[in-house]
């Protein structure tokens, strides 16, 4: 790996075509580059900032600078007393309807949620036009923050008919395991997806500074038979997730 990124390093000093005139920015694209190119896996540990130093003949302030601009971008992770890592994104295909929970144990991560709201009230005017119900029909409402492991990944507000779902407290983990065991497991789907800056409210339960990227998902989840089943907005962080959708030619 530490071949890797010196051979990426040096080709870039190299190219007249860089606009990098300094070395903490070379250092960074360097290590940008062999991250995208997988030379380095997620998840494996960068070498130490003394191993870069020596390694690439550049002072450890340098290093530091590079890395800690990584860090912020949400490419790089450190971890008190273990080093720097290369940061592990989940990836998300747009082309199968499946939950938080069954994404995250399809990858070996434990799935949890902290609620703050799971309750049933009057339908809002927004939610009535989002699922196409009456005024004054009952809705279940969640309110969560989703885990992966220990770490907020993203905050969910859910809405689902009172007449599918009498009681929210029925939802342990799982929205579409409880509506799978209700018999009105969503079959299709229609999915906005928008690039956000997280508000200071938002970043402070997913663990990230203000402002930091994120990515504003709104879902309505249907039956068979065309009824609206879940009217959901989430809050993803833009430095663990990437959403993949496979492209066609007609």
């Amino acid at each position: 790996m530490e071949t890797a990124l010196a051979r990426e390093y040096r080709r870039i000093c190299r190219d007249p075509t860089s606009h990098q005139p300094l070395a903490y920015l070379r250092l960074r694209s360097a290590i940008r580059n062999v991250v995208e190119h997988r030379a380095i896996e997620p998840g494996q540990a960068l070498p130490s900032e003394r191993d870069l130093s020596q390694a690439l003949k550049l002072s450890r302030v340098t290093v530091r600078k590079a890395i800690a601009g990584l860090v912020e971008e949400g490419l790089l992770t450190q971890r008190h007393g273990a080093g720097t890592f290369i940061a592990e994104r989940i990836v998300k295909p747009m082309s199968r309807l499946s939950s938080f929970t069954e994404d995250l144990r399809d990858r070996g991560l434990h799935p949890r949620s902290e609620f703050f709201e799971r309750s049933v009230g009057e339908v809002t005017p927004e939610e009535a036009m989002a699922m196409n119900l009456s005024p004054g029909s009952l809705v279940a409402r969640l309110h969560r923050v989703r885990y992966g492991q220990d770490e907020p990944l993203a905050i969910e507000r859910s809405v689902v008919p009172a007449s599918v779902l009498p009681d929210p407290m029925l939802v342990r983990d799982s929205l579409y395991e409880a509506l799978e065991t209700l018999g009105c497991r969503p079959k299709r789907a229609l999915q906005r997806l928008r690039a956000v800056s997280l508000g200071p409210q938002h970043a402070r339960l997913l663990h990230v500074a203000a402002g930091s990227a994120g990515l504003n998902i709104e879902r309505r989840s249907f039956l068979d038979d065309g009824r609206v089943v879940e009217f959901t907005c989430s809050w993803y962080r833009g430095d663990i997730y990437d959403f993949v959708a496979e492209l066609h030619a007609d």
